[in-house]
């Protein structure tokens, strides 16, 4: 099979990228920079292809779309806000656009998404038949998923509304280390949030089986089946780094120190359940988080 993904730099594409070499996959990138060899081509997420790399697009059978910026980098100013949104509305409709007008072009199309989809909402238990939340990142999930579905017009799409990355070389785990490893990490606010997780190794599976299984379709919830508490998720995380959890960083310190960002990411929760896979008979390796973090931070 013939793949190409945009955001292959990034945290998941990096791992994606290696494991579907192996597999005999034929793996192709987007880039913004000038292409170095023949498995790149360039692109432009807010202004598209050239006509010369847009040739390029014919004959893949699956495209891999990753690619979206740092909800987590800085703290929501109003300019972060455009370029969150942005990035995943008018780079996936960039993309969707070429793809569509090509002679050939690709049968499968996987995305991205996020629970975020899902807002705030408490131990609720949420499926992909949930309703969506209210806030910004509710809105950005959706408005990003209605331009993943229009690349329905030729392929067949899965967009993965994915939780909360375990890995030690990047996303929320990795900023989450440097406290602990100091004995100074511990519940946030109340604690009684829900982290919805997932093992960055079960994701990469994840998609794997989304590129393999025709028929799984539309909205799949990339999470663990064993959502926890933020007090539960420390009291693990201390456990698997040896070190104390006994100081709690209160709600208004988040709030004061990463405002809207800070109380949206840290402070809300959602309990979420990967249905669709389950049903369509996905196997986790890590479905424990402290078997999922003991492999994350000892490989």
């Amino acid at each position: 099979m013939k793949i190409l993904i945009s955001g292959a730099s990034g945290l998941v594409g990096e791992h994606l990228t290696p494991t579907l070499l192996a597999k005999d996959y034929e793996v192709h990138k987007l880039v913004r920079k000038t292409p170095s060899n023949s498995d790149e081509i360039q692109w432009n997420a807010e202004t598209g292809f050239s006509e010369s790399e847009k040739v390029k697009l014919e004959n893949f059978d699956a495209v891999v779309h990753l690619a979206g910026d740092n909800v987590a980098s800085e703290n929501w100013s109003d300019e972060k806000k455009r370029k969150i949104k942005e990035s995943r509305t008018v780079g996936t409709r960039v993309l969707v656009d070429a793809l569509k007008n090509l002679q050939n072009p690709p049968k499968h199309f996987i995305s991205a998404s996020a629970i975020g989809f899902y807002g705030n909402r408490g131990d609720e238990i949420l499926s992909e038949q949930s309703a969506k939340g209210e806030g910004f990142l509710p809105e950005v999930c959706a408005a990003w998923e209605a331009e993943i579905k229009k690349a329905e017009t030729f392929a067949r799409v899965v967009y993965l509304r994915i939780g909360v990355v375990l890995a030690k070389d990047g996303g929320a785990l990795e900023k989450m280390l440097t406290p602990f490893k100091f004995g100074v990490g511990g519940t946030v606010g109340s604690g009684k949030q829900y982290m919805s997780w997932i093992a960055l190794d079960d994701l990469i599976k994840m998609i794997h089986f989304a590129l393999e299984n025709e028929n799984l379709n539309g909205a799949v919830n990339a999470v663990a089946p064993n959502a926890v508490t933020n007090a539960e998720f420390t009291k693990t995380l201390g456990k698997v780094l040896s070190r104390p959890t006994f100081l709690p960083v209160p709600e208004f310190a988040i709030k004061t120190l990463f405002g809207e960002m800070g109380e949206t990411l840290l402070l809300e929760g959602a309990r979420v359940v990967p249905q669709k896979l389950r049903d369509a008979g996905f196997e986790f390796d890590f479905p424990n988080l402290e078997d999922a973090m003991n492999h994350a931070l000892k490989t």
